[in-house]
C-alpha cells in the first residue's frame, strides 16, 4: 500500500519529486486518527508558489481512492487511510509467499567484514565478551538479510604485552600439571596473582618477556602457542552452544609479518615522527597515534593498521566494521585517521561499532582484579533453570534439553540486544530470568503457542481465506508490514535492539489477539485467522534468527 502512495504521488507531481525522494518525505503520523501515512507539501510551496494546504488539496483531488478507505488534508499535510482488508491481504499474501525471505533484499554482489567477539587467550570468556559476541552475529545476519555477504571475523586477542605477564607469571608460579587440569582457570589465577603483586621490577620482567616472545624465543613461543590452542579449544564450546560461526580466527599475531610494510609506507610518507623516543603520528583534534613504543615493540594500533591493509587487499569489502567496546573509540578514531593521512579513499568504509559496558553491581568487570562473571557458567545455571521450569510446568515436553538449550541461551543473547548497543547493561541473571515482560523468552513462547494452535488446525494454503479485520487483528498488520523497513533500518544504524524491540512489541500485540479471539472457532474467518497466525509465526521466527536466538516449536 505504500508503494501506492508512492506511485499515485509520483504520478501527480510528475517529476517535480523523484520516487526516492517521495519515500522520504512520507511520515507515519503521531495519532492513528490522523491515517495511517502521510505527506507532508511544505517543500513543495516554494516551487509552487502556493500554500501547503492549498498543494495538498489539489494534489489530492487527483489521486484514485481505490485502496483507500479516504484522503483527508490537513494543515499542509496528504492523509492516506488504508481500506483495512485491501490492506491486510496485501500483507498476509507478500508474507505468506515469501516466509522467510519476507523482508529480504536481493544480494548485492558485495561484501562487508565484521570484527566481533575477539576474547584474550589465557584468559576466560567472560559476560564482558558477551556483548561483542552477540552484536556482532546479529549485525551479520542482518547485513545478509539486506542482500551483502558477510565475511565474520574473530579477531582473537593473541598477542600484546599481556603475555609476557603471563609468561613471567606461569614461569614464577606455574605448574604445569594445574595448567594442563584446568587451564583457562589456572592461567587466570596466575593472571590476577601477577597484577596483585606487580612493581616497577616485575612489571620491566614483563615487557622483557613481551619483547622475546616477538623476538621469536622458542621457549616462549611454545608457551603462547600452548595458552592459545588451550583457549580456543574452550572458546569453540561456548561459540558451538551458542550456534556462532566465523570465517576467520586469525588474531592479532597474524599480522606481525604484515605490520614492517604500513611502518614502512608511514616513513616513506614522512607520517612518522619520533616523540621521546617511540614512533609516532601526529593527528588532528586528538593525541598523536603511537605506532612503535621505546623498545621498539609494536602496538595495537600497528597491529589493527596491518589487519585493514590485509582485509581490504584479500577481500575487498565495501566496509569494515568493528565491534568493540565505546572505551576504544579513541583508539579507533586515531589509526583511522593514520588511514586517511596515508591518503586512502577506503578510510571512510571504517567503522568503529561501539556499545557501553556490562556492569556488575554498578562496576565494570575486571579480569586483573578476578571481578568477572564467567559466560559458561551464565549459560549452565540459566539452562539448568530452564529444565527445571519445563519439569514443573510441562514434564512430558519431547526434546527437553534441546528446549533448555534453546531458551536458556536465547533468555541471555535477547537480554543484551534489547538494549541500544550504546547502553551499560547491569547483569542481572532474575532480570534474564524473567520469562515474562521484555524477554527472549516471551518471544519464543508466543511462537510456540502459534505452533500450538496450528498443529490443533493447520493453516490450509491451498483453501481461500477471508481476512477479519477487527480492533484486534488490525495492529497486528500495521506491525507486519514494517518488518522489512525495520530491517533495513537496524542495518544502517548497526542496531540490533530495533528488531528485538519489533519482535517484543509484535508478540505482545498477538497475545492481546489470542487473549480477546476464538482464532479456533469454526466460521468463515478461521482459515483466514490461521493465515494471520502463520504470518506473525514467520515473522517471530525470522526475527529471533537475526538476532541468533532458535524457535523451538514447543516450550
Amino acid at each position: 500500500m505504500k508503494n501506492t502512495v508512492i506511485e499515485q504521488l509520483a504520478t501527480v507531481l510528475d517529476g517535480t519529486l523523484s520516487v526516492q525522494e517521495i519515500e522520504d518525505m512520507l511520515e507515519k503520523p503521531k495519532f492513528e486518527q490522523l491515517g495511517d501515512i502521510a505527506f507532508p507539501c511544505f517543500l513543495l510551496a516554494k516551487k509552487y508558489r502556493k500554500s501547503p494546504h492549498l498543494i495538498a488539496e489539489e494534489i489530492s483531488q487527483q489521486i484514485a481512492k481505490e485502496g483507500f478507505e479516504k484522503i483527508e488534508v490537513l494543515g499542509g499535510y496528504i492523509n492516506f487511510f488504508y481500506d483495512k482488508v485491501t490492506f491486510a491481504n496485501a500483507v498476509i499474501t507478500k508474507v505468506l509467499k515469501e516466509r522467510d525471505q519476507y523482508g529480504a533484499k536481493e544480494e548485492t554482489g558485495k561484501q562487508i567484514v565484521i570484527d566481533y567477539s575477539s576474547p584474550n587467550i589465557a584468559k576466560p570468556f567472560s559476560m564482558g565478551h558477551l556483548r561483542s559476541t552477540v552484536i556482532g552475529q546479529a549485525l551479520a545476519n542482518i547485513a545478509e538479510k539486506n542482500g551483502d555477504k558477510a565475511i565474520r571475523i574473530n579477531h582473537l586477542g593473541d598477542w600484546g604485552t599481556q603475555f609476557g605477564k603471563l609468561i613471567v607469571a606461569y614461569k614464577k608460579w606455574g605448574s604445569k600439571e594445574l595448567v594442563e587440569a584446568s587451564p583457562i582457570e589456572e592461567l587466570l589465577k596466575l593472571y590476577v596473582k601477577f597484577h596483585e603483586v606487580a612493581d616497577d621490577a616485575l612489571n620491566d620482567e614483563a615487557r622483557a618477556a613481551f619483547k622475546m616472545l616477538e623476538n621469536g624465543d622458542s621457549e616462549s613461543l611454545q608457551l603462547w602457542q600452548w595458552f592459545r590452542e588451550e583457549s580456543i579449544k574452550e572458546f569453540m564450546t561456548l561459540y558451538d552452544l551458542m550456534n556462532i560461526q566465523f570465517d576467520s580466527f586469525a588474531g592479532e599475531a597474524f599480522y606481525n609479518d604484515k605490520m614492517p610494510s604500513v611502518v614502512e609506507e608511514l616513513e616513506k610518507k614522512g607520517l612518522l615522527v619520533e616523540s621521546d623516543g617511540a614512533d609516532v603520528v601526529e593527528l588532528e583534534n586528538m593525541p598523536p597515534c603511537l605506532i612503535k613504543k621505546k623498545d621498539g615493540a609494536t602496538l595495537y594500533a600497528t597491529r589493527d593498521l596491518a589487519a585493514a591493509f590485509y582485509r581490504m587487499k584479500n577481500y575487498q569489502p565495501k566496509a569494515i566494521y568493528y565491534v568493540v567496546g565505546n572505551e576504544q573509540s579513541l583508539h579507533f578514531n586515531q589509526w583511522i585517521q593514520v588511514v586517511e593521512k596515508m591518503g586512502y579513499e577506503w578510510a571512510k568504509s571504517l567503522h568503529h561499532v561501539p556499545f557501553g559496558m556490562m556492569l556488575k553491581d554498578g562496576k565494570k568487570m575486571s579480569t586483573r582484579k578476578g571481578k568477572v562473571v564467567l559466560l559458561a557458567n551464565v549459560l549452565e545455571e540459566v539452562i539448568e533453570m530452564v529444565k527445571q521450569n519445563i519439569e514443573e510446568k510441562n514434564p512430558n515436553l519431547e526434546n527437553k534439553e534441546e528446549v533448555a538449550k534453546a531458551v536458556g541461551v536465547g533468555a541471555v543473547i535477547f537480554h543484551d540486544l534489547k538494549n541500544f548497543r550504546l547502553n551499560d547493561i547491569e547483569f542481572s541473571l532474575q532480570e534474564m530470568l524473567n520469562f515474562e515482560g521484555e524477554t527472549g523468552p516471551y518471544v519464543q513462547y508466543t511462537f510456540a503457542r502459534i505452533q500450538s494452535i496450528l498443529e490443533k488446525q493447520p493453516f490450509k494454503e491451498n483453501r481461500s481465506y477471508i481476512l477479519e479485520v477487527n480492533d484486534y487483528e488490525w495492529p497486528i498488520y500495521t506491525q507486519l508490514v514494517e518488518f522489512p523497513t525495520i530491517v533495513e533500518k537496524a542495518y544502517e544504524h548497526a542496531d540490533p535492539s530495533l528488531v528485538a524491540k519489533f519482535a517484543l512489541k509484535l508478540a505482545r500485540t498477538f497475545n492481546k489477539y489470542y487473549g480477546n479471539t476464538k482464532i479456533l472457532e469454526s466460521d468463515d474467518f478461521l482459515n483466514g485467522r490461521l493465515a494471520l497466525c502463520e504470518s506473525v509465526a514467520i515473522v517471530l521466527k525470522e526475527s529471533l534468527r537475526l538476532l541468533g536466538i532458535e524457535t523451538p516449536k514447543s516450550m
